[in-house]
């Protein structure tokens, strides 16, 4: 562990080789997944795991836009159905 002084002898911050260490870039390019280190009896378990990212990294944009449309619908229709139902009474 280092530790910084300034110039009358109080210390300083201090810094240690780990959070030195943590705050270097590190370079994520090329590291595998989870199906890289899976013995092979696990395999066909994380097989729905990686078709679904697969479909999240092939239509994900498309897929939020829909379900957000039909959040919005949901929404929308369940407002209306409060409105209708305090307008008119509740029954």
């Amino acid at each position: 562990m280092k530790t910084d002084e300034d110039e009358t002898g109080e210390p300083g911050t201090t810094v240690t080789s780990a959070e030195a260490a943590a705050e270097e870039h590190v370079d994520s390019e090329g590291v595998g997944n989870l199906g890289d280190i899976l013995p092979d009896p696990l395999k066909p378990l994380y097989r729905p795991v990686e078709d679904f990212y697969a479909f999240r990294e092939t239509h994900g944009e498309t897929y939020v836009s829909i379900m957000e449309g039909i959040v919005a619908l949901a929404l929308t229709g369940g407002y209306v159905w409060w409105l209708f139902l305090f307008l008119t009474g509740g029954g």
